[in-house]
Formats: C-alpha cells, sequence, structure tokens
C-alpha cells in the first residue's frame, strides 16, 4: 500500500472535512466528527483530520498507479466545496510506503 498526505490552510478546514464526509456518506462507509474522518474509498481509505487552520488528507492506495486517482478525487471535491478560496490542489507530500 502507497500513502500521500496533503494539506489545505483554510479557517474552514472542519467545515470542509464535514462537507467531504457528508458528501461520500451517500456512496461509501464514512465516519466523522467536526475534527476526523474516515471515508472508504474505492481507491483505498482516506482519513481528514481538521485543525484550526488546516486540513490534512491522507490517502492509501494500492500502488503508485492508483495513487493520482485517489488523490483526485479528494481534490475535485475540495475544489467544489472551496471556490470561493481558490482552492486547486491539495499540497500534496510525497507518497510513502504504508
Amino acid at each position: 500500500m502507497i500513502r500521500s498526505t496533503g494539506t489545505l490552510t483554510s479557517a474552514r478546514a472542519s467545515q470542509y472535512l464535514q462537507q467531504l464526509c457528508k458528501h461520500f456518506a451517500h456512496k461509501t462507509e464514512v465516519v466523522f466528527d467536526a475534527h476526523q474522518g474516515q471515508i472508504a474509498l474505492r481507491t483505498g481509505p482516506v482519513s481528514l483530520a481538521a485543525t484550526a487552520d488546516q486540513l490534512i488528507a491522507t490517502v492509501t492506495a494500492p500502488d503508485l498507479e492508483t495513487l493520482p486517482q485517489a488523490r483526485h478525487v479528494i481534490d475535485k471535491h475540495l475544489a467544489i466545496f472551496a471556490h470561493r478560496e481558490g482552492f486547486e490542489t491539495l499540497d500534496w507530500q510525497a507518497p510513502v510506503q504504508a
């Protein structure tokens, strides 16, 4: 398994975490509160954490070929929710072996 973590600096981090989780809850298993969330995507699990000014997303994929798809799913949905902030993509760190 391959893991990658991305961050978004925003005062609305908790709001975006909850919006992501509520959106995906219509499609897959999700557990969340105002500060953390878990989403069971087909590409692999996603963990979310929100602080006062940062949203941290950790995606896990079975291989390096699937990882960009997993990142894209999160980025695409956040782009809708955070469009007022000019959001385009999380600041993704290099993948690591999980």
